[in-house]
């Protein structure tokens, strides 16, 4: 079973919730909650960036969160992301829209014409397709390096041995904008310790931007530096569609 922290409870009520005004109370209580965790670390609750991750969830459930004042979003696949947001982000202005899950070069094109920010570059054909495709567009994405912390045979990830040099590979021979780290820490072990391998490899690397945390964890991974946390079930509750 996960490693959990002392939003349990919380999150078991949220991903029940069902009615839209209840994602909306949620997230204000997550919002709090990161809020608390930031100050126990002696951090500003401004340095951490919530995405709310969305996946799953349709337009409807969405809008009164994004009325509620939310504005950085998670997605997981291209296809569903395309299937939402383009209209979203006609309406709302500002719409940060970040994805999460893993990308096939296939998608690239798709993926840079609609996301702001993509958090799982992981291997040097993505990185090489994502540089021409953004040079094609003349746009410039923020990207982040998944480290795969846990050297999982299942998981999407960069070996922690090997991170230094494919950092420096994305930054010398594609000029890629490195700017974080993500990591999803093994579903049964304490991720602590992942998250602070991930801040040690940032560190060193000279980056600063750390995404590590998910609605079980993301108070521990406040404490431990996160400047983005993806939060999903404890706002929108159990999964859609």
């Amino acid at each position: 079973m996960r490693y959990t922290s002392d939003i349990n409870v919380f999150v078991r009520v949220c991903a029940k919730m069902t009615d839209k005004n209840s994602a909306v109370q949620a997230l204000t209580l997550v919002k709090q909650k990161i809020s608390e965790a930031a100050e126990n670390a002696g951090r500003s609750p401004l340095d951490v960036e919530l995405v709310t991750v969305s996946k799953t969830h349709r337009p409807e459930k969405i809008t009164p969160v994004i009325e509620a004042g939310q504005r950085v979003f998670g997605e997981n696949r291209v296809q569903e992301a395309l299937q939402k947001w383009p209209p979203l982000k006609d309406q709302y202005s500002n719409l940060e829209l970040h994805l999460i899950g893993p990308l096939q070069t296939n998608k690239v094109k798709d993926a840079v014409g609609l996301f702001d920010v993509i958090q799982t570059l992981d291997r040097p054909k993505l990185a090489r397709v994502l540089a021409n495709e953004m040079t094609a567009r003349d746009k410039l994405l923020e990207l982040f390096i998944q480290i795969n912390t846990g050297c999982e045979v299942q998981k999407a990830g960069v070996l922690p041995d090997s991170a230094d040099d494919f950092i420096a590979m994305c930054q010398r021979d594609y000029e890629l904008k490195i700017t974080g780290l993500m990591c999803i820490p093994p579903f049964s072990e304490n991720p602590l310790p992942h998250f602070t391998l991930l801040k040690e490899i940032a560190k060193r690397n000279g980056i600063s931007a750390l995404s590590m945390g998910m609605s079980s964890d993301f108070e521990v991974a406040v404490e431990a530096g996160a400047t983005h946390v993806r939060v999903g079930s404890a706002i929108f509750g159990a999964r859609g569609f």
